[in-house]
């Protein structure tokens, strides 16, 4: 992350002698150089192989050519950015589309501002050789995160066997824990993402966990979004637009360097190059021409109106919601319709 601050005109001791003229000269320019200062915006995040184009540009510091200067602040626990969302501590941030319904029905003015990519396998249920298959969660301990993405795919999962949270035994945990709790037998099922899900297939050789379910099986349902409080939006429009524009130079660096792109994430993630390779297989970034599939309406779980009545009616069902949110509340696609056209 670049934190280096703009430079600025520096007199040498003769030149402190000059005419007064010179002096007022280099007053203005150094006034100039003070407004078009970059605008410093700050973006919560966790670590997850699809926000590869952020940590991209972080790195290279894309952003400046857009006269941003970004911070990105990491958070363990994805359930922790909406809060920080809401009181301002940052200014927008990187969530999944079932955590912005459930904000925006408990009155919240978030707004999804981009896609940023559509989970293919890179959320999953993980557990023991002794469980075959989603019926068999019934009556076991189960380690998640609750109100999380994680949450939100164990609730869908036990629902497709008619089995809800009453049939199992939560056990509550941040997906980076599960690993560890996993490896000890405290857990013979888990819920996490990318890294840890890696992390948790590769014990025993590969042979003592498995995937049982994964977001490949509710394809478009964990989706993950850009989201600004629609005072941000109002106040920061260029700002946003800056920053949807700086994805996508993320991404097409992603596109045109991959060797490279991967060394980058990899040290922003704590993980190889190779790894960030694999993991990429288990998600879909998705580019500017087909953002705007996102916003429209369709019964196909791509779209927000699709998946977000599914997630909708799982919230609901679970107590998290008392009312499903219409889905034009949740976004806010006039970025992505401008850079669309």
């Amino acid at each position: 992350m670049n934190t280096a601050k703009p430079s600025l005109p520096t007199l040498s001791r003769r030149e402190r002698f000059l005419k007064p003229a010179l002096g007022l000269a280099l007053s203005l320019a150094t006034a100039g150089a003070m407004a078009q200062a970059p605008a410093s915006m700050k973006l919560a995040t966790v670590v997850w192989v699809g926000y590869g184009p952020f940590y991209v540009a972080d790195a290279l510091n894309l952003y400046k050519k857009h006269g941003l200067k970004v911070s990105l602040q990491v958070f363990n626990d994805p359930a922790l950015i909406p809060a920080a969302i809401a009181s301002g501590a940052v200014d927008g941030g990187m969530l999944t589309y079932d955590q912005v319904v459930g904000q925006v029905a408990a009155g919240r003015a978030m707004k999804v501002v981009m896609p940023i990519d559509y989970s293919n396998g890179g959320d999953a249920i993980v557990a023991d050789q002794s469980i075959t298959k989603v019926a068999d969660f019934k009556g076991k301990k189960i380690g998640y995160n609750p109100l999380s993405p994680s949450d939100f795919l164990l609730s869908y999962a036990l629902k497709t066997v008619n089995l809800s949270e009453k049939d199992i035994t939560p056990v509550n945990m941040t997906p980076e824990s599960v690993p560890a709790a996993m490896a000890s037998g405290q857990l013979p099922i888990g819920v996490t993402y990318e890294p840890s899900l890696s992390q948790i297939l590769g014990q025993g050789g590969g042979k003592k966990f498995k995937v049982v379910f994964s977001s490949k099986d509710a394809p478009g349902l964990i989706a993950d979004v850009l989201v600004f409080d629609q005072k941000v939006i109002q106040a920061k429009p260029k700002e946003i637009e800056g920053i949807v524009k700086t994805y996508l130079d993320g991404l097409a660096y992603m596109k045109a360097k991959p060797d490279e792109s991967a060394k980058i994430i990899g040290k922003f993630m704590g993980v190889s190059a190779a790894e960030v390779k694999e993991q990429l297989k288990g998600v879909y970034n998705i580019p500017l021409a087909e953002m705007p599939k996102a916003f429209a309406k369709s019964k196909e779980t791509t779209s927000y109106y699709g998946s977000g009545e599914v997630i909708g009616q799982l919230l609901k069902a679970k107590g998290q919601i008392t009312t499903i949110p219409p889905t034009e509340a949740t976004f806010h696609d006039a970025f992505v319709k401008a850079l669309a056209k």
